[in-house]
């Protein structure tokens, strides 16, 4: 049996006499992962609890629960379904009024809710948008007030009943007659409303599974924002697509119904100085707790070079600069942070945003005796014209949704 030590962060393992409801079982699987649901399938074998076992059991009644051909416990997709929603619903209680759940684009036509401005028209834009009380007043500046006045005749018998209007009453009065005057209409004068469109969007998530994110709740934090954003996107903006890469020693897809089971790799190396030289092939085989956002930049970019959405983002969750990087057919695994590793992460950064990729980085900050990597955050957001974010895990749910919410590479300002 393997021990594994970290910082105590002063939480109490939950016992099964604290684990009722579906919604504390979620967190309980959440913040465990599989020593969570081995812990719940050793209480199926030996309930101490009525309450508990009936919600064990109604749980694999209802799918959110199942066991695999070996007999162990794991996450059906429709619990998988459940727990986003929960997490979407936990970001967006705490986030700010007046975020719009939308990717902001102003637009003439049809498509969004209509904005305060107009436009000229040009050929090709849709009529039905015309702005009538704009183009009434383009007309009028351009050639006055139409000129003429009632037609032949029509004055004199106007006067002769104007002194008979007393007493016939409103409803009997006759039409007033029509005025021989006529507004002149040019294609200049047309004028369009603004709309505020959804324009779609795809986007890599890289998440940092080094050994450091297991301290104060930050990986935690980090799988719940992105549960929340798979609800988000399912949802609201099913014309998006988002993708989750884990990095650490190398980098690797998740996939969405292991999201919730995903945990930072454990630190096995302890040594004041570590410099490793390894196969790519061989990676599983070497230390998996480093930081190696360069292969994970790698891989966002093959996922997003398939999509075929107007604009492509990548976001990048961590805690600290790269102890990693690819060189041909070798990873080196560099501790303390070199040099070389910081080189080849910015300059795949630098090839992301040629192919027309935005980067944001959420640098999670909880401590200050480690700020120094943010200068490596500071270079990246420099050389891609990207956006950074310093943080706490507590506020990291805040930052990714607005930013995602509100998060347009371009906003194309038609005048």
């Amino acid at each position: 049996m393997k021990y594994f030590y970290g910082e105590y962060d002063g939480e109490e393992f939950p016992t099964q006499d604290k684990l009722f409801g579906f919604d504390q079982l979620m967190q309980f699987i959440l913040q465990y992962c599989d020593q969570a649901l081995k812990a719940i399938e050793q209480m199926m074998k030996d309930p101490k609890d009525e309450a508990q076992s009936e919600l064990l059991e109604q749980m694999l009644k209802e799918g959110m629960l199942d066991k695999d051909g070996k007999g162990k416990l794991r996450l059906t997709p429709k619990a998988v379904t459940r727990m986003q929603r929960k997490a979407l619903n936990e970001v967006f209680a705490n986030l700010r009024v007046g975020q719009r759940e939308g990717h902001e684009k102003i637009t003439p036509g049809l498509g969004g809710e209509r904005i305060e401005g107009t436009k000229p028209y040009e050929f090709g834009d849709p009529v039905s948008e015309l702005d009538l009380h704009q183009t009434l007043h383009n007309a009028l500046a351009r050639q006055g007030l139409p000129q003429g006045g009632p037609r032949d005749g029509a004055t004199a018998r106007h006067r002769e009943k104007d002194a008979t209007s007393e007493s016939i009453s409103p409803s009997h009065r006759p039409p007033l007659p029509a005025s021989s005057a006529r507004i002149h209409f040019t294609e200049k004068d047309f004028e369009l409303h603004l709309h505020e469109g959804v324009t779609s969007c795809s986007t890599v998530v890289l998440l940092d599974m080094s050994g450091s994110m297991m301290r104060y709740g930050r990986f935690l934090s980090a799988k719940k924002v992105a549960m929340a954003m798979q609800a988000l996107v399912h949802g609201r903006f099913p014309q998006d697509t988002i993708d989750f890469v884990g990095f650490y020693s190398g980098a690797a897809r998740i996939p969405e119904v292991m999201l919730p089971l995903a945990m930072p790799k454990p630190v096995t190396v302890y040594d004041y100085q570590v410099r490793l030289k390894v196969k790519v092939d061989q990676l599983d085989r070497a230390p998996q707790h480093f930081t190696n956002l360069h292969m994970g930049l790698q891989l966002a970019r093959r996922i997003l070079r398939n999509r075929a959405s107007e604009n492509k983002q990548i976001f990048i969750v961590t805690d600290g600069q790269p102890t990693a990087h690819v060189e041909g057919d070798f990873v080196y695994l560099l501790y303390p942070p070199d040099p070389r590793s910081t080189v080849a992460t910015l300059k795949e950064a630098v090839l992301a945003v040629r192919e027309g990729c935005r980067i944001s980085t959420f640098a999670l900050i909880e401590d200050y005796w480690g700020m120094d990597w943010v200068g490596f955050v500071d270079q990246l957001s420099k050389l891609t014209k990207g956006i950074a974010f310093y943080t706490s895990s507590g506020e990291l749910a805040s930052c990714v949704m607005e930013s995602y919410l509100s998060g347009k590479k371009k906003k194309a300002y038609i005048a």
